[in-house]
């Protein structure tokens, strides 16, 4: 059964590799476990719902890319895309957490739509290289602002706006070193370095009584409270809809670029350069992305971790499905999950702000053109706590300066239409 699912002799690889391989995919991206309910439940959201939402949202979409797509990528919700829903449009637009869903739902519909009729490759074609590289920068700084705020480090200042926090406090000194033992075990190749330090700030905290202990293992929780609660009616609401863009592109951009890196780890690139099932692959992440806002989370995408399973041979989609069986074992953890306190969780994004950082080095400082339109993304993004107003504002300049400097070729119908969208909805909704 499972050479005619995964035609496994096909690929060069055997069961036991591949059931390997899962584990260690799994090892690494698990540490969302605990971060996305910490994260989600700041938005008013019951922490033990989004735990079970989590590890199905993940399960289904891991298993939907391994039987649609047959490759080894594991999917969850995003990092960093988590702290969007919250920070930028629960706490920062004022949205209900449920119309947020709504957003996230009608983003996996429209991302659905593109990837059926297979125009997703004229559309990123059509978004400048500058401008994507601008929003994953930005949400990385966006990321990096509310890690430092979350482990205690920045506060807020009437008179500076914002200032240092009191670095002595334990908690703060719990963070830095969570911070630092991560990158250290990252740096020395350690699998599941993430997971690894959450555990281990976690488990500090519970010592010097910070936290309490609650247990490891329970039944699942109930997953009622999110289950279905997606306002999808007010999600369609003409103020709302800059919203569902800004996710859709995202998520466009984050799971274009992820396949493709992974692939070429994998060497599942064609002659061509092209990945072979690419529709099936964004088919499989934009119908997670709807599932996991029925259930109660943030987008779902494809995770980048997905090379370290692998590396450890994995080539098919028998990977993927041993992701989602463990995901789902996990349903049997949220007493732990509800255990980890905001000053563990702090440093994994302040990790993930630092890789995504790294794309500000792709810019091409040397075109106005391109590196203003960018900057002007990251800074608005950071600075106003909105991520779609940053993508607004990147996307209206660019195409305002292509117009002024005579560069109407350069601009591209899809990059037109969003620009005027997003100025209609400042001047007119």
């Amino acid at each position: 059964m499972l050479e005619k699912l995964f035609a496994l002799k096909a690929r060069g690889t055997l069961a036991r590799t591949e059931i390997l391989a899962g584990c260690t995919t799994f090892l690494t991206m698990s540490a969302i476990l605990f971060v996305n309910p910490d994260i989600l439940s700041q938005a008013g959201m019951d922490r033990d719902a989004v735990f079970v939402a989590t590890c199905w949202a993940a399960a289904i979409g891991s298993l939907l890319m391994g039987l649609l797509a047959n490759y080894p990528i594991g999917q969850a919700p995003g990092m960093g895309i988590n702290a969007v829903f919250t920070f930028g449009l629960v706490k920062g637009m004022g949205l209900p957490w449920e119309t947020a869903l709504g957003a996230v739902f009608l983003s996996g519909l429209l991302f659905m739509l593109v990837s059926l009729l297979r125009v997703r490759e004229w559309f990123v074609n059509a978004v400048p290289t500058s401008l994507k590289h601008a929003i994953t920068a930005g949400v990385g700084l966006f990321l990096a602002l509310l890690a430092l705020h979350a482990a205690g480090i920045v506060a807020a200042s009437p008179d500076t706006l914002v200032t240092l926090g009191d670095v002595k406090a334990p908690s703060v000194l719990l963070a830095i070193g969570g911070f630092l033992l991560m990158a250290t075990l990252d740096r020395r190749g350690v699998p599941g370095a993430i997971l690894l330090s959450i555990l281990a700030v976690t488990a500090a905290s519970v010592a010097l009584g910070l936290s309490s202990f609650t247990g490891v293992f329970s039944p699942p929780p109930s997953l009622a409270p999110t289950l279905l609660k997606a306002d999808i009616r007010g999600a369609l609401d003409p103020a709302v809809l800059g919203v569902v863009l800004s996710f859709f592109l995202m998520s466009l951009f984050e799971t274009s670029g992820t396949l493709i890196a992974i692939a070429q780890r994998g060497g599942f690139l064609d002659a061509q350069g092209r990945l072979p099932r690419l529709e099936r692959a964004l088919l499989a992440d934009s119908t997670a992305i709807s599932i996991g806002a029925l259930l109660g989370t943030s987008s779902t995408t494809s995770y980048l971790e997905s090379t370290t399973g692998i590396s450890a041979g994995g080539r098919t989609g028998l990977t993927a499905l041993v992701i989602a069986l463990l995901f789902l074992a996990s349903l049997a953890l949220a007493p732990l999950a509800a255990m980890v306190p905001a000053h563990a969780t702090a440093p994994a994004l302040l990790y993930v702000a630092i890789l995504m950082l790294r794309s500000l080095a792709e810019l091409d400082w040397s075109d106005l053109s391109e590196s203003a339109p960018a900057v002007c993304c990251v800074s608005v993004m950071a600075f106003t706590f909105s991520i779609a107003d940053g993508i607004a504002f990147g996307t209206i300049c660019h195409v305002a300066l292509k117009l002024l400097t005579g560069q109407f070729k350069r601009i591209g119908l899809p990059m037109g239409v969003v620009a005027g969208l997003f100025l209609a909805r400042y001047l007119w909704l």
